[in-house]
C-alpha cells in the first residue's frame, strides 16, 4: 500500500468492484482473494461486489465466493440494482424508460457510436454491424443478445441501464461532444475504454452502497471500497477506507486514500488483508 496505516481498520462492509479489481486480467478468481475474502467473511464482514455488469454476470463469481445466502448483497448495474442474492429480493432499483432509450439511441447514432440496452434479462442492440464489444459483454453478463430495430422494441420495456460503446478512440471522441440534453439528465461515465454507461442520475455505486450500509446499519467509517475505472469513484468517495488498483485510471488514484496493487498482483486480497485482516 502506498500510505502507511496501523493495521486493521474497524471495517464491517467491503465493497468490491469486478472488473479490472476483483478480477485477473483472464477475469478469474486468484486463490490469494478468494482466500482473503473467506477469511474476512469469517469474521463478519460484509463482502459485497459492486459492478456495471447486472446480477446475472456477478453470479458465477458470488457462488464461487459463498457470497449467496439470504444475507448477503450485491450491488450490480453501477448501482441501478441492489439485490439480496440469496433470495433476489429488490432492495434498491432505478429502472430507465422507454423514452429514455429513444432519446439516448438517436444520440448514440448522432454520435457515431455503437449503442445497447439493458433490460436485465436480456442485451439489446439496435445496430445490424453489431460492435465486438457488445458480443463479449453479453458474454461476461452472461445474458442472452438480440439484435432489434428501434421500431420493433416494446414501448412497455423499462431498462436498467443503457450504453454507448465503441472503439476507445471512437468513443472518446464521441464524449467530447455529449450534449448537455443527455448529461443534464442522466448520470453518464466511462466503465472501461470502450464503455460509457448511462444510468438514473439516483443511481451509481456510491449511493446505492451508501443506501446499502443504511439498510444495514453500518457506519460510512466501517465501509471499505476497492476500484479501478470511473465509475467506481462515488464508492470511494463515500467510504471511510478507499483503495485504488495498481491498474486505476489516474483519476481514481487521485481519488483514493490508498494504493494497492494490479489486479494481476492480487491488488484485492493486499488490501483485505491489510485493512480488515490486519495481517
Amino acid at each position: 500500500m502506498t500510505e502507511t496505516d496501523s493495521g486493521a481498520a474497524d471495517i464491517r462492509l467491503v465493497a468490491i468492484d469486478m472488473d479490472g479489481t476483483l478480477l485477473d486480467p483472464a477475469h478469474r478468481l486468484s486463490p490469494r482473494v478468494k482466500q482473503a475474502i473467506a477469511r474476512a467473511r469469517a469474521q463478519g464482514v460484509r463482502i459485497v461486489l459492486t459492478s456495471g455488469r447486472p446480477v446475472s454476470g456477478l453470479a458465477p463469481f458470488l457462488a464461487e465466493l459463498g457470497i449467496d445466502g439470504d444475507e448477503d448483497y450485491c450491488i450490480a448495474c453501477n448501482g441501478g440494482l441492489v439485490t439480496r442474492v440469496g433470495s433476489g429480493e429488490v432492495v434498491v432499483e432505478y429502472p430507465l424508460s422507454f423514452d429514455d432509450f429513444v432519446f439516448c439511441e438517436r444520440i448514440a447514432r448522432e454520435l457515431g457510436v455503437h449503442f445497447q440496452a439493458l433490460d436485465g434479462k436480456r442485451l439489446y442492440t439496435p445496430n445490424q454491424d453489431i460492435s465486438h464489444y457488445t458480443v463479449v459483454d453479453s458474454h461476461l453478463s452472461h445474458v442472452p443478445l438480440s439484435y432489434r430495430s428501434v421500431a420493433d422494441m416494446d414501448p412497455s420495456m423499462s431498462f436498467i441501464k443503457l450504453m454507448m460503446v465503441d472503439e476507445p478512440s471512437v468513443l472518446d471522441a464521441a464524449i467530447t461532444r455529449l450534449p448537455t440534453a443527455l448529461t443534464d439528465r442522466f448520470a453518464v461515465l466511462k466503465s472501461a475504454a470502450f464503455f460509457l454507461e448511462v444510468f438514473d442520475q439516483r443511481a451509481g455505486k456510491g449511493p446505492s452502497l451508501q443506501k446499502l450500509a443504511a439498510h444495514l446499519g453500518i457506519e460510512r467509517s466501517q465501509v471499505m471500497a476497492i476500484g479501478d475505472q470511473e465509475n467506481d469513484l462515488t464508492m470511494l468517495q463515500f467510504a471511510g477506507t478507499s483503495v485504488a488498483m495498481g491498474n486505476a485510471v489516474d483519476v481514481v488514484k487521485a481519488t483514493a486514500r490508498y494504493q494497492t496493487t494490479t489486479n494481476a498482483e492480487d491488488g484485492v486480497a493486499l488490501a483485505i488483508e491489510r485493512f480488515v485482516l490486519g495481517s
